[in-house]
């Protein structure tokens, strides 16, 4: 298909009036930007067309209809006065008339319909065509007052620079339909096997979610959903599931909030989505992340109760993880796992490496505890290789240096201290997924060893993941003469078994 145009901006025109002397309406500064931005990811000049002279009593003509049929696609700003102008419903109308003998609407996963939100208005006031189709919001809400702020450099600074961050997920967006258009059907379907599904959140990480839809499409990938979803739990169950189908990953942004409870289920759409994820996983060939903000204030018991279970999910599939650190860190982990070196690959061996005469126990401890350690390293270093965590540094060094030593540590043992029951369970997780790291000798023995405080956590602490050696007293060698017998092969107590502390 080939257009004369780009885009063509369909606008009420109450909505481009002066709000300053002397200063662009809003329209017209959208336009402007628009194409700015949209030349510079293209590589040459923009074709964005709006008419500035069509008022409501104007007759809807011939030549307008004919442009239409020439534009790759079109714009809507909508607001109250866009919903209620007849003339804007036919310049949709006339549109997607045009796609109808063009192809359709679609091309591969995206619409040749853009939705710019300019001011609130409900969804079933849209005109149907737009209602299917993903809004980029330029306002925002007062969580306190509810009063709307519009993105527009007259209400300040911050205005102006969401207007921005908004307007350049626009016009990237614009630009990966166009490639799409231009693109061969090979093309298409390179594109269609690279799909990522990035889970729909709640409005207080519309922004991060951006920023990684961002990543995806910069590196080619295929970004679901491509629409919004309708209809009750059931019918969003199946488009959510035929959405993770086509995925190779799901990213699953988890904010403060609880967020929507679609009509007919019980449980909120991110808990939906992370559901039918693991479901996906257990497939194959396929992985999850969920990214949890560090410090995350939660007000919500509802909430509350999601991210806990998140944490404390024992049953966590392989090729999936949790992140509780830094945006960027999350941005790096995608970024690594785009180029596909999330996962080390085991090392090559060139030679033969020389027999170790002991075995490697890695010490994994809150730096909290470090001072406390000293009396367990004295007594296990007599037998074994003790590996202590590095607790300074680079955060990707610190963390690189850690899956080191999970991939080549024969055993492994946890002091549950300082550190929360949730910091625990987080790095039992964590030595279960080793085989991940490019681990190839069989899974290490794992023991988790109670040390002071004593708290009532503590005392109720229980896993089939480790042996438990209770020392809420401190050090003391008969509780850890089980998990010796363990890391030398002659032991057969379970990782379930609790080792008595010596009476």
């Amino acid at each position: 298909m080939a257009f004369d145009d780009e885009v063509f901006i369909s606008y009420a025109h109450l909505d481009n009036v002066e709000l300053v002397a002397g200063t662009d309406g809003w329209v017209t500064n959208l336009h402007k930007a628009l194409a700015v931005r949209l030349a510079q990811l293209l590589g040459q000049e923009s074709r964005i067309w709006r008419d500035p002279k069509l008022q409501g009593n104007d007759i809807f003509g011939d030549v307008l209809v004919e442009r239409l049929r020439s534009v790759a696609a079109l714009l809507s700003v909508v607001s109250p006065a866009y919903i209620k102008s007849e003339w804007c419903r036919k310049e949709v109308a006339e549109f997607c008339k045009a796609c109808g003998a063009q192809g359709g609407i679609r091309v591969g996963d995206k619409a040749r319909l853009f939705k710019v939100l300019k001011t609130p208005v409900p969804l079933e006031q849209h005109p149907d065509a737009l209602q299917h189709v993903l809004g980029y919001e330029f306002f925002k809400t007062d969580r306190e007052t509810g009063k709307v702020i519009e993105f527009y450099k007259i209400f300040g600074e911050e205005a102006e620079r969401d207007f921005w961050v908004k307007l350049f997920d626009l016009a990237q967006d614009v630009c990966n339909l166009l490639g799409l258009i231009e693109s061969t059907p090979q093309k298409d379907a390179k594109r269609a096997a690279g799909a990522i599904y990035l889970a729909l959140t709640t409005a207080d990480l519309d922004e991060p979610r951006s920023a990684i839809k961002r990543d995806l499409e910069e590196h080619g990938y295929v970004v679901l959903p491509s629409q919004p979803y309708a209809g009750d739990a059931a019918a969003l169950r199946a488009a959510i599931h035929d959405d993770l189908t086509r995925s190779r990953l799901s990213i699953h942004m988890i904010g403060r909030r609880y967020g929507l409870v679609p009509e007919g289920a019980t449980e909120s759409l991110v808990e939906i989505q992370n559901a039918l994820a693991v479901e996906r996983a257990k497939n194959g060939g396929f992985s999850r992340l969920i990214w949890i903000p560090p410090d995350l204030q939660v007000e919500d018991d509802r909430q509350r109760k999601v991210i806990e279970t998140l944490r404390m999910d024992p049953d966590m599939p392989s090729g999936s993880d949790v992140l509780e650190r830094p945006f960027e860190d999350l941005r790096t982990l995608v970024t690594a796992w785009l180029a596909g070196s999330a996962k080390p690959e085991p090392a090559k061996v060139v030679a033969a490496a020389p027999a170790r005469s002991f075995a490697q126990l890695y010490f994994v401890y809150d730096p909290r505890d470090a001072s406390a350690i000293a009396p367990w390293t004295d007594f296990f270093f007599k037998e074994f290789e003790v590996i202590h965590p590095v607790l300074q540094g680079d955060e990707a060094e610190i963390r690189n240096a850690h899956e080191d030593s999970l991939r080549n540590a024969d055993g492994v043992l946890i002091f549950y201290g300082a550190a929360s029951e949730f910091w625990l369970r987080q790095k039992l997780r964590e030595v279960k997924k080793s085989a991940g790291y490019g681990r190839t000798k069989p899974m290490p023995a794992v023991g988790v060893c109670v040390i002071p405080p004593k708290t009532p956590e503590k005392d109720r602490f229980e896993t089939h993941d480790a042996m438990v050696l209770v020392e809420s007293e401190g050090f003391s060698p008969a509780p850890l003469q089980p998990f010796v017998a363990l890391l030398k092969g002659d032991g057969s107590t379970s990782h379930g078994d609790a080792a008595e502390p010596a009476v």
